[in-house]
């Protein structure tokens, strides 16, 4: 057996026995990359160099205030706002509260970016107006975790950012165009899809259409929406870098907050403020480990045996692609978004060149595939958020959402085959 091809049993079957001892990815990364160096005789101080690295990108600098903005709109009184505005909008169709419930999440995931975020802000507003027009529980709790999962593909997203540099420094502004008309996309297919079925049970519609109340609706709900117009026009027609709208955006979030809607007292800035920091000390470190794990893989030329093996097993790119995404879904049953994007996505790069495949179209469907798995058992985060606002059992819920597992593999496969759905606001 070669040394390289032993480094390469002792790097993942470390990771893994760890993994299925429980520990947390970053520190399983750290120590199989570790034992690893010491195999191969590579200094360790490589290790705190490459660790140093990982965050030691100016495009990482997007990813605080992603969330630190987050917080700020999820805690500062927006997601009351979004709904009413959604109401005014599209609650007068047949079963109208369903429609509010997926523009509302639209709305907010254009400003969060966080699919448990979504259901734990806007989720019990969203149940209860659903219940209050004739749906079940169990179907309003599904179809708000997959509204939830459409949200993340509308910008911002510190998910895309990661996903970028991950894939070697892809133009963030890129992702942003092609992952809104994603969104959107999906949005329609759940729209349909609901109004199908609330014609089929018979829901009315919440009340009549009104402009006067639209435009007030509106108005109130602005100073929020004025986040998504920052940070998408600002990346996307080259105003500002993704860092600067961030933070552009968060200072915002916090003027919107705490001096226009005033919901909250500026003393309740120290636990918002908190909050975020807990999410983004998770993400930094993972960032940080990994980039000293993704160092060691490229070292081993592992991207490159796995491009080789499966391309020698079929040219068919359909076959192929097809194996790529059930590879992510499976993983993103298991593992944390963060971990598959930086673990996974250097392996898969050199795949999709040798297939032509554009990497910013593979960025969104790799984040609507991460994001069902957030939905799913054992790790799915917004699952459980799902479970506990809805106050079903997790088992419930994940049946609850059996329709919407179709509904949103369907929405995948249409994004991975047809270019034009992405394509539709930049010829990236």
């Amino acid at each position: 057996m070669s040394t390289d091809t032993a480094a390469v049993m002792i790097l993942i079957g470390v990771f893994l026995v760890l993994l299925f001892m429980r520990v947390s990815v970053a520190v399983a990364m750290g120590i199989a990359a570790a034992v690893t160096y010491m195999y191969l005789g590579l200094p360790l101080e490589l290790i705190v160099q490459y660790t140093v690295g990982g965050v030691n990108n100016f495009t990482f600098m997007a990813v605080p205030f992603f969330i630190l903005g987050g917080e700020l709109i999820n805690q500062g009184g927006i997601g009351d706002r979004l709904i009413r505005l959604a109401d005014e909008m599209i609650g007068w169709v047949h079963g109208g509260a369903a429609m509010v419930n997926i523009l509302a999440s639209m709305f907010f995931g254009g400003i969060s970016g966080s699919a448990p975020a979504d259901i734990a802000a806007l989720g019990p507003i969203e149940i209860k107006l659903m219940e209050s027009q004739g749906y079940t529980t169990e179907y309003a709790t599904g179809l708000t975790c997959a509204t939830a999962v459409q949200g993340m593909l509308i910008p911002p997203s510190h998910n895309l950012v990661i996903y970028a540099v991950a894939a070697g420094g892809l133009s963030v502004g890129s992702l942003f165009l092609a992952g809104l008309p994603a969104g959107i996309f999906m949005g329609i297919v759940l729209g349909i899809y609901s109004f199908l079925y609330a014609k089929r049970k018979g829901y009315a519609s919440g009340h009549k259409f009104s402009l006067e109340r639209t435009g007030r609706a509106f108005v109130a709900a602005l100073g929020g929406l004025m986040t998504i117009i920052i940070i998408f026009c600002g990346v996307s027609f080259g105003i500002m870098t993704a860092t600067e709208s961030a933070a552009v955006a968060a200072l915002w979030c916090f003027i919107s907050a705490f001096f226009i809607y005033r919901d909250v007292p500026l003393s309740r800035y120290y636990k918002i403020a908190s909050s975020a920091i807990k999410m983004l000390s998770t993400i930094m470190v993972l960032l940080a480990v990994a980039n000293a794990f993704g160092w060691i893989i490229a070292y081993l030329r592992i991207p490159n045996k796995i491009a080789s093996a499966i391309l020698t097993v079929t040219d068919n790119k359909l076959l192929i692609l097809v194996l790529i995404n059930a590879i992510v879904l499976f993983l993103g049953c298991v593992m944390s978004i963060s971990s598959i994007l930086l673990i996974v996505t250097p392996i898969l790069v050199p795949i999709l060149t040798a297939l032509d495949y554009n990497l910013v179209q593979f960025g969104i469907v790799m984040i609507l595939n991460l994001g069902i798995g957030l939905l799913t058992p054992p790790v799915g985060a917004a699952l459980y958020v799902g479970s506990a606002v809805s106050g079903l059992g997790v088992g419930k819920t994940a049946k609850a959402l059996m329709p919407f597992y179709l509904i949103m593999v369907g929405t995948l496969l249409a994004l991975a085959f047809v270019p034009g759905l992405t394509r539709i606001l930049g010829a990236w």
